[in-house]
């Protein structure tokens, strides 16, 4: 039996499910396990017998002797799909190492299991998805900068505020640069994005478009179960080193709280004909700003710095998702739209929102 299992910390309290909603998310789990078997694992893996677990202290556990994956309840009642899935990935790995490779004479999380995860682009640590300390004490010393001016950034002062943006973004495209150049190991993590119970919309889709163009994260949108209402949804993951993160995150509720608080006060626009325009207006407000950034980033060229890619991330990135699908979308650019876009070039970026409407506030950049 392999003693390998993803742990938790505090244990939240796990509210009940229906047999019926129980039974459905067992189901789902298997579906899960059949797709990350083809996608991962080359359909080595024998289907073993999923079931869900009240132990207190881990996420999962692979148990070889009784061929038992177990999930634990509280994890899915609690934590995000990707996390639960995260998960699976880890204890199927276990699996992989006990029935396939035979690796028996190794601690769980040793050599082979690492190999093992590495491979297949999951997360070996026993945590579920691959998220780094968020201990305020090891904040990174660029990011803490980044703070810095977009605490002046807030000024009332238009022109200081524009400054102390620009300077921002000259940093963060300076320090990336220095850092994807220098091919120097670095760990990535993910963060969800949106709120899995509501329909993604177009504004929604354009800022995460701005924020893999411009603040160094790549981003992809995920289909999620809910298990309380046996439902589907969708989160946005955005990748990337934790400060790109935590500033990503930081832009996308900020840009939705603005977005918002510019179509409330522009209504009076003539060329806002009626509430039906607000996501076009909205929409308008994210290409304007991220027109924006894109003068800003042509005017860096001209001292040097030109961002071309970070290939670490992108293997990263290549590995979590091995099958990508890409789709386009069309924009009408009506009246409303070009109101918004006016308003975008107007946006300064500052200290964050009080919370976002996803994952609550971005605790590093207050």
């Amino acid at each position: 039996m392999s003693d390998g299992c993803a742990r938790f910390g505090a244990v939240p309290p796990i509210d009940a499910l229906s047999a019926q909603l129980e039974a459905a998310l067992v189901r789902e789990l298997a579906t899960e396990y059949t797709w990350i078997n083809r996608m991962r694992f080359g359909m080595r893996l024998r289907a073993p017998v999923i079931v869900l677990s009240d132990a207190p202290t881990r996420h999962g556990r692979w148990v070889g002797a009784t061929r038992t994956l177990e999930i634990a309840r509280a994890l899915v009642l609690e934590r995000l799909w990707p996390e639960v899935i995260g998960v699976l990935e880890h204890e199927m790995a276990h699996q992989f190492v006990d029935e396939v490779l035979r690796v028996r004479d190794e601690t769980a999380h040793g050599e082979t299991f690492r190999q093992v995860c590495v491979e297949r682009g999951i997360d070996g640590r026993a945590g579920g998805a691959p998220v780094a300390s968020t201990d305020p004490t090891e904040i990174d010393r660029v990011l803490d900068r980044i703070r810095k001016l977009l605490a002046l950034a807030g000024s009332p002062n238009q022109h200081e505020a524009e400054i102390a943006m620009r300077k921002a973004h000259e940093l963060m495209l300076r320090h990336n640069i220095e850092a994807a150049r220098a091919q120097a190991e670095r760990e990535f993590e993910v963060r969800h994005l949106g709120d899995p119970a509501k329909r993604r919309s177009r504004v929604e889709s354009d800022i995460i478009v701005l924020l893999s163009e411009s603040f160094f994260v790549k981003a992809i949108l995920l289909p999620v179960y809910l298990p309380r209402t046996g439902t589907r949804g969708s989160v946005y993951e955005i990748s990337g080193t934790r400060p790109n993160v935590e500033m990503a995150a930081h832009v996308y509720a900020f840009l939705l709280a603005t977005a918002e608080r510019l179509w409330r006060a522009n209504r009076g626009d003539a060329r806002v004909r009626s509430g039906r325009d607000r996501l076009s207006y909205q929409s308008g407000v994210v290409r304007g700003f991220r027109e924006k950034l894109g003068v800003e980033r042509t005017e860096l060229r001209g001292t040097g710095l030109v961002w071309r890619g970070d290939a670490k991330l992108d293997e990263f990135y290549r590995a979590r998702h091995p099958r990508i699908t890409t789709r386009r979308t069309s924009v009408r650019l009506d009246g409303a739209h070009a109101a918004g876009r006016e308003a975008g070039r107007r946006v300064v970026l500052h200290r964050p929102v009080e919370s976002s409407g996803s994952d609550g506030p971005t605790r590093l950049l207050r």
